[in-house]
């Protein structure tokens, strides 16, 4: 239960009691309760709301854009100004106009991210290729609805899905749209909810329509056979693994990777790429070309450009004389956005619940769902012409004697009476009894009244033909076919993205590692590095630092090395020995905060070469407490450079000891004490932040000023400082047990 306590103070100035100081409110409630009322509904909301797609392809932002542009008449007539249409749909969605823009955007042709584009777009919508190239402001550019709209609104008005209200209750909108083909399956769609997301690819509209048709006729079809792999409308290749795209189909859930398309100009030495995977942009791209360039890693690329116009996609990447565009383009597959994996989560909301479902089941689900659909339009038509032959029927009693009809009319003296004599004339109902008394008088006659009666036996058909459709699970499934087909006849489009088998395709062979060699490394006070082959260093040991630098850490190592390099900043950069050239002792070196890119401000405190990353460090800040973490919890699977939270912030760092075992350890204070302990008394934690124990006990204005291994140290009297327990203040140095003793010269 909740728990309210309130506090009032008195008032701070006597003499003014006017003046009183603030009123504080303190409220206790359970973290569940909290998160059961206050989060637990923002989650729904956007989880049903929001985030995820439904079986019809949309979400409710896509559907309120659409359903709008279809009152606004927009599936006949002209364009019209995208402000206006924006506006209008604030009237459904109310999250502001620049949210209802990009959703229209998305949707439109002109950007091309769909395979088959809901909106008919004029003007600057920018393209989903490019990260820079954005689209006009909404008042410039102007709109419809594609033709393919109509199979989604073709059947709004015959109660086929189900109407609420807005958001102000002023006016309905659909909870579905009546889509007369799978478009949760043709257009990629991507959201992210609370706790959960969805990620689907699009596939081939004629594809899926036939892979519908033939689930239709037998539910055991093999869906693979006609619908291969997902189709994208920024083309590329697919990379086919069977069993990869085989666990997609199933559980909904997996990844597959698709690569650009390429031509070689061979007149210009270049290579031009036209296509590239739907998850990148040319720019990003480019951005990592140019990297690896620069860092010697491709070097036979001269220049890279982007060449895009209004005919399309093109990255132009030119050659080195005597380069192999094959095994470029093998190399650039492997290191760039160029190949890339398209990861797969078929999240759909099924009567509001969320689900993750195969391609079977979607479809499946999708048919079901449309099933209902021609059931409720059928119902609907139905209904209408039993009205209708009702009317007639009642019609046709008058044909009997169409001067009585008049009679009984002409003789009622107050106007209420018509209905009732008429009932009572010809015994028909009240609704045929009006429907009679509202004809015209120029059609009552015999020729208009047997026409009209005439039309009794078509409609008896229809009715029949009606009630046959709504109780034949047969006839529905052949009224959906027919509908499929029709859809694949008019919109149905050849692939974009070609299928590559994986075993077609030719793997680049990993670039040889560094050369091995033995080195030393140098790492200066002030962040200069240096490596220095074991020759050079025999030719000249002496080190050249700048003005008030010197010497931090030396280590003998090899070129291979992996290093890491601790900064003030609570961050690790990952590097190797390889990645600098060798140097001379009388050079300074290389400035590792330039050479790093390291942020504004930020120095190096040291470096540890982790080797096979099987030890731990030790860290020890200046207010006494040291954290020991286990060194592979800076192992990273990708190739990442820089790692954030590298220790605890809580306190400036003094020193990182690396260890491989149970070693001891001699802590100096600015006290001018120490101490020594076993590194097993400083518990191993799992995070890199820890804030670690306490180790030494301070007095106020007193820091650890240093840590180092014991036998780096020069303490004799190991003893005196030896705790068995920490924390601990250790003791006074004495003179014999400190670095600074006299030289003996005999």
């Amino acid at each position: 239960m909740a728990k309210k306590k309130k506090e009032r103070e008195e008032p701070k100035n006597k003499n003014n009691p006017n003046v009183m100081g603030l009123q504080a409110e303190v409220t206790e409630q359970a973290i569940t309760e909290t998160l059961e009322t206050n989060y637990m509904p923002y989650a729904m909301s956007v989880i049903v709301s929001r985030a995820l797609p439904e079986i019809d392809g949309f979400k409710p932002s896509h559907r309120k854009l659409l359903y709008t542009m279809y009152t606004m008449g927009l599936l006949t007539g002209g364009r019209t100004k995208s402000a206006n249409i924006v506006g209008a749909t604030m009237r459904l969605n109310p999250h502001g106009d620049a949210a209802i823009y990009e959703t229209m955007v998305r949707l439109s042709k002109g950007y091309g991210a769909l395979l088959t584009p809901f909106v008919d777009s004029k003007g600057n919508f920018g393209k989903v290729y490019s990260r820079d190239m954005s689209y006009a402001a909404s008042r410039y550019t102007e709109a419809k609805l594609s033709d393919i709209c109509r199979e989604l609104f073709g059947e709004i008005g015959k109660d086929t899905v189900e109407m609420a209200d807005n958001y102000d209750g002023t006016m309905k909108e659909p909870t579905l749209l009546p889509t007369t083909f799978p478009n949760i399956l043709v257009n990629s769609n991507i959201g992210i909810a609370v706790g959960m997301a969805c990620n689907i690819c699009g596939f081939n509209l004629s594809e899926v329509c036939q892979t519908t048709i033939d689930l239709l006729n037998d539910p055991n079809h093999d869906i693979m056979t006609t619908m291969p792999a997902p189709d994208f409308p920024t083309g590329g290749e697919l990379i086919f693994n069977v069993s990869e795209m085989a666990e997609i189909y199933r559980t909904g859930k997996g990844s597959f990777r698709v690569r650009s398309k390429w031509r070689y100009v061979k007149e210009e030495n270049l290579i031009e790429v036209y296509e590239i995977p739907y998850t990148t942009t040319a720019e990003a791209v480019i951005d990592k070309i140019a990297e690896l360039v620069k860092a010697g890693k491709l070097k036979e690329i001269a220049d890279t450009r982007d060449e895009t116009d209004l005919s399309g996609l093109k990255i132009a990447i030119d050659l080195k004389r005597g380069a192999d565009p094959e095994k470029v383009m093998a190399r650039l597959f492997r290191l760039t956005p160029l190949m890339d994996s398209y990861p797969c989560n078929f999240n759909v909301l099924i009567g509001g619940t969320p689900k993750v479902m195969g391609v079977r089941e979607l479809l499946e689900e999708w048919c079901a769902w449309r099933a209902e659909c021609i059931r409720r339009r059928t119902y609907h038509e139905l209904t209408g012409k039993k009205e209708k032959m009702h009317l007639l029927q009642g019609l046709q009693k008058i044909l009997l004697d169409i001067d009585r009809a008049i009679a009984i009319i002409r003789n009622t003296e107050a106007e209420a009476d018509v209905v009732p004599n008429l009932m009572i004339g010809f015994g028909i109902d009240e609704i045929q009894a009006d429907y009679v008394a509202e004809i015209k008088l120029r059609n009552i006659n015999r020729e208009y009244i047997l026409k009209r009666t005439a039309e009794l036996d078509e409609l008896e058909k229809q009715i029949a033909d009606l009630e046959e459709l709504l109780n034949s699970r047969r006839r529905i499934r052949s009224t959906m076919t027919a509908e499929l087909k029709q859809v694949m006849k008019k919109y149905g489009e050849p692939r974009r993205t070609t299928i590559v088998y994986e075993d077609m395709v030719q793997a680049d062979e990993e670039e040889e590692g560094p050369e091995s060699f033995p080195v030393t490394l140098f790492l200066s006070r002030e962040g200069y590095f240096k490596k220095i082959t074991a020759q050079s260093l025999r030719m000249s040991s002496e080190q050249k630092y700048k003005e008030n630098d010197g010497l931090l850490q030396t280590f003998e190592a090899d070129n291979t090395s992996e290093m890491l390099i601790f900064t003030d900043k609570c961050q690790v950069y990952k590097t190797r020995a390889a990645d600098f050239e060798a140097t001379k002792a009388s050079a300074l070196g290389t400035y590792l905060p330039s050479a790093l890119g390291m942020d504004e401000g930020e120095s190096v405190l040291c470096m540890i070469l982790p080797g096979d990353y099987s030890g731990q460090l030790v860290f020890f800040f200046e207010n006494g407490k040291a954290a020991r973490v286990p060194l592979d919890a800076y192992v990273t699977k990708t190739n990442r450079r820089k790692l954030t939270g590298a220790y605890s912030d809580r306190s400036p760092l003094r020193s990182v000891l690396m260890l491989h075992g149970d070693l001891d350890l001699a802590v100096h204070t600015d006290e001018g004490r120490a101490l020594i302990c076993s590194s097993s008394l400083i518990p191993l934690k799992t995070t890199r932040s820890t804030q670690g124990v306490a180790v030494v006990t301070l007095k106020k204005k007193y820091k650890v000023d240093r840590a180092e291994l014991l036998q780096d140290s020069s303490i004799r009297n190991v003893s005196r400082y030896r705790v068995r327990s920490l924390p601990a203040a250790g003791a006074l140095l004495k003179q014999e047990d400190t670095e600074e003793q006299q030289l003996n010269l005999f």
